[in-house]
C-alpha cells in the first residue's frame, strides 16, 4: 500500500484527544468505607466490569475514527485482487513505420498492433490520461473514445520513422501527467535498423510486445536513379535489387513502360534509353508484389532534353574548341547557339561558360558585360605563380560530383579573383586554397583561368573533356535546377532555385524557409516562376526493406526504464496494462469504516446513558 497525501497522517495526532480525556475522567480519590452502603457493594462489584470494558470500548472506538478519517485524507491506494486500477498516465507507442504494413498471416502487421492497441483502450477508466503515439513523433491525447478514432485513422508511413524519438516523447508526456501511476505500452516490430540508439524514458514502467515468429521473405527496390539526371537525349536508368530470388521487373517513364525483365538475386539494373519525352519527367522501377508491397515500387526524375547546340568564340581558344569536336562526334552537343563559350570579354547573354581573358587589359570589358548580363560576380586581381585546384567536397550533385573528379593534379600558373557581388548565391566547383576558382549559378558558370594550359593545366587532362561535357549538358541545358532526393517526411534546407513544388495532384504550394518531404513516397516537381526547375523525388529508406528483427531480450536492453515487462501474446500484453496501477483506492472503504465505528460509538454512548438513567 501507498499514499498519495502522506502528509494528512498528520492529522493522527488528534487521536490523543479521546486517550486523555479518558484518562482525565477517571476518578481518584479516598476510598470511605460506609456501614450502611455496604449491601450495594456487591452490585457495584458486579457492574464494574462491564463499566470498565464499556470506557475502555468507547475509547478505543473514538480513538480508531480519528485515526481511519487520518487515513483515508491520505489517499491510500493499494494492490486489490479483482478488476480496476487507479488513475493511470498510459501512452501506447504504436510503430506505424513502413516495415509494419507486411502481411503475416493474412493481415497486415499494424492491424494487429491496432487491434491490440483496442484491447488496451477498452480496460481504460474515466480517471485515466491517455496518449497515442506513432513513429513519425505524433503525440494524440484524450479519452478512450477519441483514440479510437485516432487508431483507426493511423496508416503505415512511407518510411521509417523514429521510434526512439517517439518513445522519448510518450515518456515525456506520461511524466508530465502528474499521477503516481506512469506507464508505456510499446508495439513494435523490432526491426533491427529501427532500434540502433538506446531510449531512457525515466521512472516509467514500459511493456513490450513483438510479433511472434520470422518475418516473411522479401524483395524490394533499394536504389534508383537516372544517370544522368539530365539526358540529352541519351542516359540510363539504374537500380539495385535486393532479393533471394531471381524476380521481374519493370521500368516506367512517363505514362509509358521503358523496359521489362528479369533480374537475378541481388542484381543491379541498368537500362540505356534515348527516349522521345522532354523536360522534368517522373519514372518508377516496380517489382512483383509481396507480402511487403512499399518497397516494391521506387520513384526517380530526369530531365531529358535535345543535345544542346554550342557556340564556341574564338578567345575561348583552341582547347575547348577540339573539345567542343569531340563531344559533337559523340552526339552529345551540336552546333548551335544554345550556350555559349565564350571568355568574359564576349559575353553577350546566357547560359554560358565564361572563362576568364587571357589578357588582363580586357578584364574592365569582361566585368561590363557581366554586369549587363546580370552575373553576379566579377574577375578581380590576377594571380600569377603556380597553385594546386581542389574541388570544395563530395556533393550529392551530379555535376559537382563528376567535378571533384576532374581536378585531380589540376594546377594553375594565371588565375584571376573572383569576387561576388549582391546576390552571388552559386556552387563553388573548384577553389585553390580557400578561394573559389570555378562557380556556377542559373545559367551560367565562370572559370576564373583563361582554357589555356599556359595559365592551367586542366586542358590538357584526360577528366577535361567530361567535364565540360558535365557543365554543359548537366549545369547550363534547360532551366536552371535539379534533383533532390529524400526520405518520407524529412526536413531539408530549401533548394535556392524554386519557388513552389508540385504535388502528384497538380497542386501547387509555396517553399518556406525548409522544404518539409511529404510522407508518402513519390515524385513532386519544383517550379520557378511556373516553370518546372527540378523534382523532390521521396523513397523509402533502403533498410526497412530489411526485415531483420531484434530477439525480445536485445531489444529490452535498449530501453531504460523503471521497469521493463515483455508480454508474450495478447492475452498477456492486456493482463499487464495498467499493472503500474493495479491499485485501488482504499480511502472510501477506510472513511466508511470510520463511520460505521462513528454509529457504533453514539450507539454505546446512548445504551450508557440509558444505564445511568435507570
Amino acid at each position: 500500500m501507498s499514499l498519495l497525501a502522506p502528509l494528512y497522517l498528520l492529522l493522527g495526532a488528534a487521536a490523543l484527544v479521546p486517550l486523555l480525556i479518558h484518562l482525565l475522567r477517571r476518578r481518584i480519590g479516598t476510598r470511605v468505607d460506609f456501614p450502611a452502603a455496604r449491601y450495594l457493594a456487591r452490585a457495584e462489584q458486579e457492574h464494574s466490569r462491564s463499566l470498565r470494558l464499556r470506557n475502555l470500548l468507547l475509547m478505543l472506538l473514538r480513538v480508531a475514527i480519528v485515526l481511519f478519517v487520518a487515513t483515508a485524507a491520505a489517499r491510500p491506494v493499494m494492490r486489490l485482487a479483482g478488476s480496476g486500477h487507479g488513475p493511470t498516465a498510459l501512452a501506447i507507442v504504436l510503430d506505424n513505420s513502413l516495415s509494419t504494413s507486411v502481411v503475416v498471416d493474412g493481415h497486415p502487421l499494424l492491424e494487429q498492433f491496432r487491434a491490440a492497441a483496442r484491447e488496451i483502450l477498452a480496460t481504460a477508466n474515466a480517471t485515466d490520461r491517455l496518449w497515442l503515439v506513432t513513429a513519425d513523433g505524433r503525440v494524440r491525447g484524450g479519452g478512450k473514445a477519441t483514440l479510437r478514432e485516432e487508431l483507426d485513422r493511423v496508416e503505415a508511413l512511407g518510411g521509417a520513422g523514429n521510434l526512439p524519438l517517439a518513445l522519448a516523447h510518450a515518456a515525456a508526456a506520461v511524466r508530465a501527467a502528474g499521477l503516481d501511476s506512469r506507464q508505456i505500452i510499446l508495439l513494435t516490430d523490432g526491426q533491427r535498423s529501427a532500434w540502433t540508439q538506446t531510449t531512457d524514458v525515466g521512472d516509467v514502467q514500459v511493456v513490450l510486445w513483438l510479433p511472434a515468429g520470422a518475418p516473411p521473405v522479401n524483395r524490394a527496390v533499394v536504389a534508383a536513379e537516372a544517370r544522368p539526371e539530365r539526358w540529352t537525349p541519351r542516359g540510363a536508368v539504374v537500380a539495385r535489387l535486393m532479393s533471394k530470388d531471381s524476380t521481374t521487373y519493370r521500368i516506367t517513364l512517363g505514362d509509358r513502360s521503358l523496359g521489362r525483365g528479369t533480374a537475378a538475386p541481388n542484381e543491379e539494373i541498368v537500362l540505356r534509353a534515348a527516349p522521345p519525352e522532354r523536360g522534368w519527367v517522373a519514372g518508377t522501377i516496380e517489382l512483383e508484389p509481396d507480402e511487403l508491397p512499399g518497397d516494391n515500387l521506387r520513384h526517380f526524375a530526369v530531365w531529358i532534353g535535345a543535345a544542346p547546340g554550342i557556340a564556341v568564340s574564338p578567345g575561348a581558344g583552341p582547347f575547348a574548341r577540339s573539345a567542343i569536336d569531340v563531344l559533337k562526334s559523340s552526339g552529345r552537343v551540336t552546333d548551335g547557339r544554345d550556350i555559349a563559350i565564350v571568355a568574359g570579354d564576349e559575353l553577350g547573354s546566357l547560359p554560358a561558360l565564361i572563362l576568364a581573358p587571357s589578357d588582363p587589359v580586357h578584364v574592365g570589358a569582361a566585368n561590363r558585360a557581366l554586369e549587363r548580363a546580370g552575373v553576379p560576380w566579377r574577375f578581380g586581381v590576377a594571380r600569377h605563380g603556380e597553385a594546386s585546384v581542389a574541388a570544395p567536397r563530395a556533393t550529392a550533385d551530379a555535376a559537382d560530383s563528376a567535378a571533384s573528379g576532374a581536378f585531380v593534379d589540376v594546377s594553375t600558373a594565371l588565375r584571376y579573383e573572383l569576387v561576388a557581388q549582391s546576390g552571388a548565391d552559386a556552387d563553388t566547383i573548384a577553389r585553390i586554397g580557400r578561394e573559389p576558382w570555378i562557380v556556377a549559378g542559373p545559367r551560367y558558370a565562370i572559370v576564373a583561368s583563361p582554357l589555356d594550359p599556359s595559365a592551367t593545366t586542366l586542358p590538357i587532362r584526360a577528366a577535361f573533356i567530361p567535364w565540360l561535357a558535365t557543365v554543359l549538358t548537366e549545369r547550363l541545358v534547360g532551366e536552371p535546377g535539379g534533383i533532390v532526393a529524400a526520405n518520407p517526411g524529412q526536413t531539408l534546407p530549401r533548394p535556392r532555385w524554386a519557388d513552389a513544388v508540385e504535388d502528384q495532384t497538380g497542386s501547387r504550394a509555396a517553399l518556406g524557409d525548409d522544404l518539409h518531404a511529404p510522407a508518402r513516397s513519390g515524385t513532386y516537381f519544383f517550379e520557378r516562376a511556373g516553370r518546372r526547375v527540378g523534382a523532390l523525388v521521396v523513397n523509402p529508406e533502403s533498410g526497412e526493406s530489411v526485415l531483420d528483427r531484434l530477439p525480445t531480450r536485445e531489444l529490452s536492453s535498449r530501453v531504460k526504464a523503471r521497469q521493463l515487462l515483455t508480454a508474450a501474446d495478447r492475452v498477456q500484453l492486456a493482463g499487464l496494462s495498467f499493472r503500474s496501477a493495479a491499485r485501488r483506492s482504499v480511502g472510501e472503504p477506510i472513511l466508511l469504516a470510520a463511520l460505521a465505528l462513528l454509529a457504533l460509538e453514539a450507539l454505546l454512548v446512548r445504551r450508557r446513558r440509558g444505564a445511568a438513567a435507570a
